[in-house]
């Protein structure tokens, strides 16, 4: 009964402190914008180191924030292979979905990767600023997005993207949009794939914030193989769209979840 009683507890102080982190995650971005990043702007006038500075600044508020929910009790975490995902240069990055967090983990190890993000975020005052100062991609930039990530990539730049283009919905295969292999096949870069795994249903695609499961979820990110997108090119092939779709293909099978 006692036992019961304290498991109740728990779960009502994880379900307060999950609201009062979504809070912190949305005034931090906000206070970023508004101060931060303003002090930036007329302090560091060369673009590039702007940009570097907003990224670090990112990361280490991202680190931040993961260490108050683990000592909060909301959530647990572990990374393997992060030191690789860091001396990528021009590669992009692939990565599965499964939880509201997932660009928080890999960002806050790997703050000089670039990343292209819903264009409906720019409507939201909390992470508008934070976006521009990053200067990160926006889907909604049409025909020039192709083009500026190539620059990108050439220039020795990373990029992340979740080729899922949403949250993975539990139970289903998951749905491989072909823009990262498009995107990786013109662009001739390589791909660095990374699996992020959560041993309990916690902010998915199909679940509330207040939501969550009985015990303490584990989020695992693991970065795995680096590949050749060219190597998916065959003589034959018409058009790269051909390539783009065994690599989409690749995607599928690589980043399905697994059942650990």
């Amino acid at each position: 009964m006692e036992q019961g009683i304290a498991q109740k507890l728990g779960w009502c102080w994880r379900v307060a402190m999950t609201g009062w982190l979504f809070i912190l995650f949305g005034s931090g971005g906000l206070a970023l914008s508004l101060l931060w990043f303003n002090v930036l702007l007329v302090v560091v006038r060369n673009r590039d180191k702007r940009r570097a500075l907003a990224r670090r600044s990112i990361a280490a508020s991202f680190r931040l924030f993961l260490r108050i929910g683990r000592l909060l009790g909301v959530f647990d975490y572990r990374f393997t292979g992060v030191d690789l995902l860091r001396g990528d240069k021009g590669c992009l990055v692939v990565a599965n979905h499964p939880t509201l967090l997932d660009y928080v983990f890999i960002a806050s190890q790997a703050p000089e990767i670039g990343c292209l993000v819903k264009a409906g975020l720019m409507n939201n005052p909390c992470f508008r600023g934070v976006i521009r100062a990053a200067d990160y991609l926006v889907n909604s930039q049409g025909e020039t997005l192709l083009p500026e990530s190539q620059r990108r990539l050439a220039a020795g730049e990373s990029i992340l993207i979740f080729p899922e283009g949403t949250r993975t919905r539990p139970g289903e295969p998951l749905v491989i949009q072909r823009g990262a292999a498009q995107m990786a096949v013109r662009s001739g870069c390589p791909v660095r794939l990374v699996h992020i795994h959560c041993d309990r249903r916690f902010l998915d695609k199909e679940s509330r914030w207040y939501q969550i499961p009985a015990r303490r979820p584990m989020i695992t990110l693991t970065v795995r193989e680096r590949i050749d997108s060219q190597n998916f090119i065959k003589a034959q092939d018409e058009a790269p769209a051909q390539a783009a779709r065994r690599l989409s293909d690749y995607f599928r099978q690589a980043l399905v979840p697994d059942s650990r």
